[in-house]
């Protein structure tokens, strides 16, 4: 996934103690030496309390980035230490405040740059929370799918009104094309661990759109895109009035995207080539394994399977290593029945 679901803390993490009156900044001094020098969690969350407790004794804006930044870098902290329900039940608090704050005061004259800033801010919190619900140490797909199902929703909808009405003078810019697709890619993720690969594919097929063409995030975009048209099992009631779509033709099209990626992979030079693009590329070809496997070529399956071996062992991904393994072990397996 695009790093935009820890997007969230790597924004708005406390990084510039200025920002903040001195008595809330010793405060915040203090509990970060707590949460990252010397870990002893009651210091640290005892710290953070005193600064939010100062803060609002001061008078200080709680939707301010300033703010906003101490309570998730309370949830980050919790994360941090493996407790993904606590650092949930902030970020659901500091959401419902969010939401509050929008449906009273968004409206008003004057807010509309604080109104951009708040629900940008509300948007990623929810694509953070969906990750949460669906780690599985919760296993909460439900609310995982809901809240990101909200986020998308909300992006897209102010999005089209920008489109449609036009930017109101002091709303300042949007979210960025790279959060948008950070965001479809985190609700096609969920789709695609509940199998339910038909909704996963337009998502990630809009996520490429609006990633740079020149990013190694592409190659593995198209990598989930082509996984997920070779898997598709559409609900007949999706489309009542048209036949379905073969298999074949959806495993021809799985086959395009992953030779899309790996030509896109091969053009991608430094400084724009990521470690993305050696593991896309070590996936593309397991991929096509597996789709040549789909249709019973076994011999090409298995060149493949080789090819996507040693690519991943020169570049260290020991993931697709692995992966790799298991479908050659299957194939000496399926061999050996014959």
């Amino acid at each position: 996934m695009l790093v935009y679901t820890n997007y969230i803390y790597q924004t708005y993490i406390i990084d510039d103690f200025k920002a903040y009156p001195e008595p809330v900044a010793a405060k915040l001094r203090r509990a970060l030496y707590y949460s990252n020098i010397d870990v002893q969690p009651k210091n640290a969350l005892k710290y953070y309390r005193q600064a939010l407790a100062l803060a609002d004794e001061m008078g200080l804006d709680p939707f301010s980035d300033e703010m906003l930044g101490v309570k998730i870098q309370v949830a980050s902290f919790f994360e941090k230490i493996h407790q993904p329900q606590r650092a949930i039940d902030v970020l659901e608090i500091v959401r419902k405040d969010c939401l509050k704050w929008m449906e009273k005061l968004g409206p008003k004259e004057g807010n509309e740059g604080k109104r951009t800033r708040v629900l940008g801010k509300t948007i990623a919190i929810s694509v953070k929370l969906g990750e949460h619900y669906a780690n599985e140490q919760v296993a909460d797909q439900e609310a995982a799918e809901e809240r990101l199902v909200w986020a998308v929703t909300a992006l897209l909808r102010e999005q089209k009104r920008r489109e449609d009405e036009g930017v109101k003078e002091g709303e300042g810019q949007w979210m960025s094309n790279e959060e948008i697709g950070g965001s479809l890619e985190a609700l096609g993720h969920l789709y695609e661990s509940k199998n339910q690969h038909f909704l996963a594919a337009p998502l990630f097929l809009q996520a490429i759109g609006l990633c740079p063409p020149s990013s190694c995030h592409s190659v593995v975009l198209m990598n989930n895109l082509a996984v997920s048209l070779a898997q598709q099992n559409p609900p007949p009631s999706l489309s009542p009035n048209q036949p379905p779509v073969s298999s074949a033709s959806h495993l021809a099209d799985a086959r395009q995207w992953a030779r899309k990626a790996l030509a896109l992979e091969a053009s991608i030079k430094p400084p724009d080539r990521t470690a993305e693009c050696d593991e896309g590329c070590a996936v593309a070809r397991i991929n096509l394994g597996d789709f040549a496997l789909m249709e019973g070529s076994v011999d090409e399956a298995r060149r493949w399977f080789e090819d996507g071996r040693r690519i991943s062992k020169a570049v260290g991904f020991q993931e697709g290593v692995a992966r790799a393994d298991e479908l050659l072990g299957e194939l000496k397996k399926r061999r050996d029945n014959m």
